[in-house]
């Protein structure tokens, strides 16, 4: 969903300034009349003419913790992704895993994701399979 535009915003104002009624506006410019009474309403109380931003910048609960999930993973390279959320939920730190790996993989942090998996590699290679 995208915000209305400025355009559309300085006519609806202009409208209201004019004297025309919120009911009529809305109708000729096909909004709803609710949001022509916000528009006018946030241009009288704050003199802000344009749309709030959308959406928005999200702080990881985790950054905090960057230099000890390296340090986790330095020592313990095998280390899971599920063992390494268990280890932040020790801490308190309450964390999906594909939230987890989101956050490793934007800090470029790389590890054995587990045991089985790394066997089964090995396998394949040993096997001569193609």
């Amino acid at each position: 969903m995208h915000a209305y535009s400025q355009d559309l915003r300085d006519r609806i104002l202009g409208a209201l300034d004019r004297g025309e009624g919120p009911t009529a506006i809305a109708r000729r410019f096909e909004v709803s009349r609710m949001w022509v009474y916000q528009v006018r309403k946030r241009w009288k109380e704050e003199g802000q003419r344009h749309s709030l931003p959308m959406g928005g910048y999200r702080r990881s609960r985790i950054a905090h913790k960057e230099a000890q999930i390296r340090q986790w993973i330095e020592a313990t390279p095998d280390l899971t992704l599920v063992e390494l959320s268990e280890r932040l939920a020790a801490e308190g730190i309450q964390i999906k895993v594909p939230a987890l790996w989101h956050q490793l993989n934007k800090w470029g942090l790389s590890f054995k994701k587990n045991s089985a998996r790394q066997r089964a590699i090995a396998h394949r290679r040993t096997s001569g399979t193609n």
